[in-house]
């Protein structure tokens, strides 16, 4: 029963799955398809993310990072965020083991959030499309308001969220 309750979510969408296979059986096998390949992807992408956050997790110090990244880093805690997110590479739900290894060296909640948005929207070959696709002017006011709206919300994050809040962050991102 327990193994049900865990698992609600993916028997739910096994039941959808056959309730659309009964209705229209060629939309079922796409939906198969677009998922496997989905879950081939990540299984490629994410074991060297999970090598990179391991080696990460030896070879950066929580002094340091807490140094360059913590609570009242300034522009350091900004730049480096910013050169993280930048040279990523790969979606966004890779961003999250980094961000969970930031939790825990000691990183401050704001450079944390502005690392995800950063991540999202300034990774080099997001600009290098878009320099090319939507040229320089779009492309800076862009990326402009785009990196002072994440910081924002980063520090409005840390308005909303207690000390206590922040604690049960880090002790959930300590089982992962």
């Amino acid at each position: 029963m327990k193994i049900l309750i865990k698992n609600k979510f993916l028997i739910v969408l096994l039941i959808v799955l056959i309730m659309i296979s009964l209705y229209k059986f060629e939309l079922s096998i796409n939906i198969l398809n677009i998922t496997g390949k989905s879950l081939r992807d990540m299984l490629i992408l994410l074991p060297p993310i999970f090598i990179l956050i391991g080696l990460l997790d030896k070879w950066i110090e929580r002094g340091t990072l807490v140094k360059y990244m913590g609570e009242n880093s300034g522009v350091s805690g900004i730049f480096f965020s910013l050169i993280l997110a930048t040279v990523a590479a790969g979606p966004l739900y890779m961003a999250f083991p980094i961000a969970i290894l930031l939790i825990n060296k000691g990183a401050g909640l704001r450079y944390i959030i502005f690392f995800l948005g950063a991540w999202s929207s300034v990774k080099l070959p997001v600009l290098i499309y878009e320099f090319s696709s939507f040229g320089i002017k779009f492309s800076l006011i862009h990326i402009i308001f785009s990196l002072v709206f994440y910081y924002l919300t980063g520090i409005l994050f840390e308005k909303i969220f207690t000390p206590a809040d922040i604690s049960k962050i880090k002790k959930i991102s300590d089982n992962y």
